[in-house]
């Protein structure tokens, strides 16, 4: 505390602020004022300051900014070399690596193609990939290089550097090339147009063709529905599977089934029923069932085998109680049957879990690595190729390095972050959330929910023909939101049945 207007040496006091961390190319406002405050007037002092950018020579050689990529100078270089033969273009890029970034994606894109590989520094100071394209591939000269590192500080975020390729001025050939290429297409044309006119002209076939192309249109732009099987794992955890369902709503444009969404259909039909149902819907639909792995999931399939029961803390405070074991138990039998396996997506977080958190009757399948494989995961739910003769699909905004570009993206990549942060601060934060049988205690509320929905499964089950209108409403997928005296109302209604 200072008492004194002036110093020892009655002179202005000065103050200083050290060990405070600061993110280059930010302002910020720093504050005083006098404690207590005046009666009358503001003795606030308030100026905000610019912390120079990692471009800066001040501060460019800051570890920070190190860690950015400032003094990174990847000296891009390409050669290009032709195999007339086999009309093969080969397009070797070579670059020099940076002290704090260990992985890149180099890719090469121009109009109808988009070719990209995910390459390791693996203690190299040089590193010299090849890309290879057929001749029929390219309609246009000029490419596009573009090489993004992940450094340390920036991650995916980092700047890239890109250069432009007219691979034209190394083929001296291209012009009869060209030439041959339109004569063929105008020969084609021609040998076409009369075939055309000397053929019958059935235009019920064509009205045909017509209908077909536009139920195709129709069928892609459907909207994809995925039923989320999870293990309730730790808080963190759970608001990480709520922020992947607003990432495929929003961004992907997909509709989510999720127990944490639909807990007022789930305490009226129970979670058999309820589990049941979107079971059937999806066989007999194209929709997708997504089971992402984790410590849960693995212990209580081990459970499930013999080993000791898991309880989980998430799982006590839930009004319907575990959800995955009989999950589990409904899906495992349909999902050992080869027809099924279409159905089933199987993946994890790789930062916070890992391929031994997978049980076994999934390794049978690809796992992805979420969420380094989304865009895998995606096409797979879309039942669309990725890869098809000649070219690669790509999906804008949902690879590794841009799903975050979004703010439903940018929502789910720092849950995932600050998970992981958790898991490094508490190694054994999955023991702590596992409760012995004498733990579980349930609010009273809670359990009379549980108690509640116990009660109308049965009644659902034994129903006759005179409870179906009943049961149907509350069992229809398009039925309205319910309010709490209306859902009363209809539970009375069953038991009056």
């Amino acid at each position: 505390m200072i008492n004194q207007v002036q110093n020892p040496n009655y002179k202005r006091w000065k103050f200083s602020l050290d060990g405070v961390v600061v993110e280059p190319g930010h302002t910020y406002t720093v504050s005083i004022l006098n404690l207590p405050e005046p009666e009358n007037g503001d003795y606030r002092i308030k100026e905000q300051f610019t912390i120079p950018g990692c471009g800066d020579r001040r501060i460019m050689k800051s570890l920070l900014c190190l860690q950015n990529g400032s003094l990174w100078d990847p000296h891009m270089e390409t050669d290009v070399t032709f195999d007339k033969k086999n009309k093969k273009l080969y397009i070797a890029v070579s670059f020099v690596v940076a002290q704090y970034s260990e992985n890149y994606q180099v890719s090469i894109q121009s109009q109808g193609f988009f070719y990209s590989k995910n390459i390791s520094k693996e203690n190299r100071s040089l590193i010299s990939e090849k890309f290879v394209f057929s001749l029929w591939e390219l309609s246009q000269c000029e490419m596009w290089l573009t090489i993004q590192p992940f450094f340390i500080q920036c991650k995916s975020d980092c700047l890239r550097v890109e250069n432009t390729l007219n691979y034209c001025l190394y083929y001296s050939q291209r012009d009869s090339f060209v030439k041959v290429a339109v004569g063929l297409f105008l020969v084609g044309v021609f040998l076409a147009s009369f075939a055309f006119r000397t053929s019958p002209k059935e235009p019920a076939n064509t009205s045909l063709s017509a209908d077909e192309e536009q139920q195709q249109d129709s069928k892609l732009q459907e909207r994809k529905r995925v039923l989320i099987i999870y293990s309730p794992d730790h808080p963190l955890y759970k608001n990480i599977v709520l922020k992947l369902c607003a990432f495929l709503m929003s961004k992907c444009g997909t509709e989510v089934f999720l127990d944490l969404l639909d807990y007022t259909r789930l305490g009226v039909l129970g979670s058999i029923q309820w589990l049941e149902w979107h079971r059937q819907q999806i066989e007999k639909s194209s929709d997708k069932i997504l089971i992402l792995c984790s410590k849960g999931v693995q212990a209580k399939w081990k459970a499930m085998c013999g080993d000791k029961k898991v309880f989980l803390r998430e799982d006590a405070r839930s009004p319907v109680g575990d959800m995955l074991s009989p999950a589990l138990s409904l899906l495992i039998p349909h999902f050992i049957r080869s027809a099924s396996y279409e159905k089933y997506i199987v993946a994890y977080f790789e930062d916070i879990s890992s391929e031994e958190d997978v049980p076994s009757p999934f390794r049978i399948m690809i796992r992805y690595k979420l969420m380094k494989q989304f865009e895998e995961v995606l096409f797979r739910i879309l039942d669309a190729e990725k890869h098809k003769p000649g070219r690669v699909n790509y999906i804008e905004g949902i690879s590794e390095g841009e799903h975050h570009n979004c703010p439903s993206g940018r929502d789910l990549q720092d849950a995932v972050d600050a998970f992981q942060a958790y898991q490094l601060q508490h190694p054994h934060w999955f023991e702590d959330e596992l409760l012995e049988s004498s733990e579980l205690e349930v609010e009273e509320s809670s359990a009379e929910i549980c108690e509640d929905a116990q009660t109308t499964t049965a009644l659902i089950t034994s129903y006759d023909s005179d409870s179906t209108k009943v049961f149907s409403l509350l069992n229809s997928q398009e039925r309205p939101e319910l309010s709490k005296n209306e859902e009363c109302q209809l539970r009375s209604d069953l038991r009056a049945v």
